[in-house]
Order: C-alpha cells, then structure tokens, then sequence
C-alpha cells in the first residue's frame, strides 16, 4: 500500500463512506483514553452541511476512496473543526497532518482569522495541535491558531 494520498472536496455520494472511517478510528482513540463504549459518529446532517459549504475534506488513496476526512464551519470569522478522522490502516501516515494543513489553507483563502478545533490533549497523537509555536489561545479544550500564523511550525 503507497502511502500517497490527494486532499481533496468530498462528494456527497461519500458521505456513508466518512461515517465508516470515524467509526473505525474511534478504535485507536478508545484504546489511547482506555474507555469502552459503543463507537459513535457524526450525524449525517452534520457532514451534509459541511459538504455545502465546502468545507468538507477527503484524503483518497491511489484508486480515489476516502480514507480519512475533515469536517469543519465557519463561526465568527473562524474556521472550527469538528471532526478529523482517518482509518486505522492510514494513521501515523502524515494523513492528518495533510488534511489539517488544507484546513489552514481553506481559512487563509477564505480570509478567516483562525483556525479552532477541540481535542484531547493527553492523547499522544494529538500533541501536534498543542503546539506552543502555533496556540495563541487554550481554554477548555480549545487551540485557536491564527490563519497566517498555522502552519508555520512546520
């Protein structure tokens, strides 16, 4: 399996295929918060009106299925993320880290002051988004990063 994969706008007609991949990387964050419970996802709705307002990220393998997914709305001038997920047999790829940096270059395109998303912070994998270079703002769970600031610790 290439580790290549395209950022791209998700199609509706893939909307059943995020909910899958959200399910499945629960599994790794379960077992990095060690819960056990039902897996949950993002309601169909949710992923619907993101996808309006094109703020609905797929990353695609060679063959263009989805295997991980950026949700995100606009609130108050900036750019919040709802939801990031990506298959278990695509993590610890970079996967993430390239759907994030289109988030960034969404907000900077559509003139948004920040990027904001809500996290776990004593989950490894996410300590990326806690970044010192990056946070100007936390509180509650929350990491706010200027849009001509993100991306810059990279």
């Amino acid at each position: 399996m290439s580790d290549a994969c395209i950022i791209r706008q998700a199609r509706l007609d893939e909307l059943p295929r995020l909910t899958e991949i959200e399910i499945d990387a629960f599994a790794t964050l379960a077992e990095a918060l060690g819960v056990v419970r039902e897996p949950h996802a993002l309601p169909q709705d949710i992923l619907r009106e993101s996808l309006d307002a094109g703020l609905l990220l797929v990353a695609a393998d060679d063959d263009d299925w989805p295997v991980g997914f950026l949700a995100a709305e606009e609130i108050a001038g900036t750019l919040y993320v709802i939801e990031l997920d990506v298959c278990r047999d695509w993590q610890r790829r970079g996967v993430g880290r390239r759907l994030m940096s289109a988030a960034i270059e969404m907000a900077r395109a559509c003139r948004l002051r920040a990027l904001t998303l809500t996290t776990e912070r004593n989950v490894p994998f996410n300590a990326p988004f806690y970044d010192p270079r990056l946070c100007v703002a936390e509180g509650g769970g929350r990491t706010a990063v200027p849009a001509e600031k993100a991306g810059s610790g990279n």
